[in-house]
Order: structure tokens, then sequence, then C-alpha cells
């Protein structure tokens, strides 16, 4: 996945569980790896694997992938780089099917924390609703905003840690405009694309993500300016 992969699990959780989560992962990174040349995506995208042999994990995500280019009006792109890489769905989506299956063998509280993108369910360990930090753009150490619930997918696309990575493809070059992208919402391949796509539309996104329907965000400009949907106080 070239990421951190942690989960916390509440009540009902188990060992077993934990395993096979994680193999849920170790799959995901063997099917859609840009890093390596055998995973399915790579074959995919140099021919020599045909559609109707690849995996339904593989369909899904293309299909998956073809409709939020055009939710997001081209600007989530899994061809922006000139070669397939659907990465900035995929890392939200394996989280969110990871929690999916978490939920269906009935361990109700739990914390899926793919690289940043976080599904979040049920009660922290004390109780209380679960809290997401946003990291803080020019500070590791700090945060920007507090998120706060018990049924949520936070997920961030910046700049802070691999610089300008996301293309504008209309321009065809590295976006710029903004700093980071929060999207909050139900689903998190869902929000992990959205703020993908608003980066990659530099200030327009920020107009862009107050149109959508059912997610919310936090965005901080190059200029340093934070702004936030109302229905997201900060928690902090």
């Amino acid at each position: 996945m070239g990421t951190v992969i942690s989960v916390e699990l509440g009540s009902g959780g188990s060992s077993t569980l934990l395993d096979e989560v994680f193999a849920w992962f170790d799959l995901v990174d063997a099917r859609f790896s840009t890093y390596k040349a055998d995973s399915e995506v790579n074959r995919f995208d140099a021919g020599s694997l045909p559609l109707g042999d690849a995996s339904a994990d593989l369909r899904f995500v293309l299909s998956r992938c073809a409709d939020l280019w055009s939710e997001t009006d081209g600007y989530f792109d899994a061809y922006a780089t000139g070669r397939l890489d659907p990465s900035g769905f995929v890392k939200g989506w394996s989280a969110q099917v990871a929690s999916d299956r978490l939920l269906a063998a009935g361990v109700t509280d739990h914390c899926v924390n793919a690289g940043g993108d976080v599904r979040l369910r049920g009660h922290a360990p004390a109780g209380r609703p679960w809290r997401v930090g946003i990291r803080h753009p020019w500070n590791a150490q700090a945060t920007c905003h507090v998120v706060e619930g018990t049924d949520l997918a936070v997920a961030t696309s910046g700049v802070y840690e691999r610089g300008h990575h996301v293309i504008d493809p209309r321009r065809g070059r590295a976006a710029s405009g903004l700093r980071s992208v929060t999207v909050v919402g139900p689903d998190l391949g869902t929000a992990d694309a959205y703020a993908t796509a608003a980066l990659a539309m530099g200030e327009g996104g920020v107009r862009w993500l107050a149109r959508l329907a059912g997610y919310a965000g936090v965005v901080v400009t190059d200029e340093g300016r934070k702004l936030t949907s109302r229905s997201l106080s900060s928690a902090a």
C-alpha cells in the first residue's frame, strides 16, 4: 500500500479478525500496487491482463473511477499521470471495505487508519466519540482542526509530505493553490477521491466542495487560510 495502516478494535474484536483485516490489505497491495510489476493494475495497464480476466475488485475500482471522473468534472482522473494509477480511490476504498467487514462481524466500535484516511465507527475505548486531528500543513506536531463523531469517513489530500504530487488533469501539471484538503462523509473511498479532486482544482475546489451533498470539507490554502464547512465546527 506504500503507507502505514493501523486498526483499533473495541469490544468483540480479536486477533483473528485483525489477521483477516491485514490479509485483506495484503491482497489489495498485491492487486493495486503501482510499484509491483506483477500487480493486477500494472498488468492491466500494460495490456497483458484482459479486463475479462481481472478480479472483481479491479473491475469495480475501474468502474468507480470512471464514475468519479464524471462526478468531479474530470478532476479525479486515474490516468492523470499518464498511466493507470487509481491509488487516490483505492486507499480509502480498501479501508472502507475493512471497516464494513468489521461491522458485519459485530465489531461496532473500531477505527481503521490507512495513511491518514480514517474510517471510524462507534466509540473510542473510553466510551467517547472518536476524535481525528487534521495535521497542520506547516507543523507536523500540530493540528489545524479536529473532527469528532461515531460514524465518519475522513480523508485528506495534501502537499506537505510528497510535495505537489497531485496533477491538474486539465492543465497537465502539478496543482497549486491549496495546501491540504480534508473531506468528511459516509464513504471513505469517495471522500478520498473527492479530496484528491478538490486539491487538483486548486482554489476552485473550495467552491466545488461547498456544493457536495453529504460531504463536508476543511481546506487550507497555500496562503495559510483555513476554510471549513459550517457542519464541521472543530471539536478541539
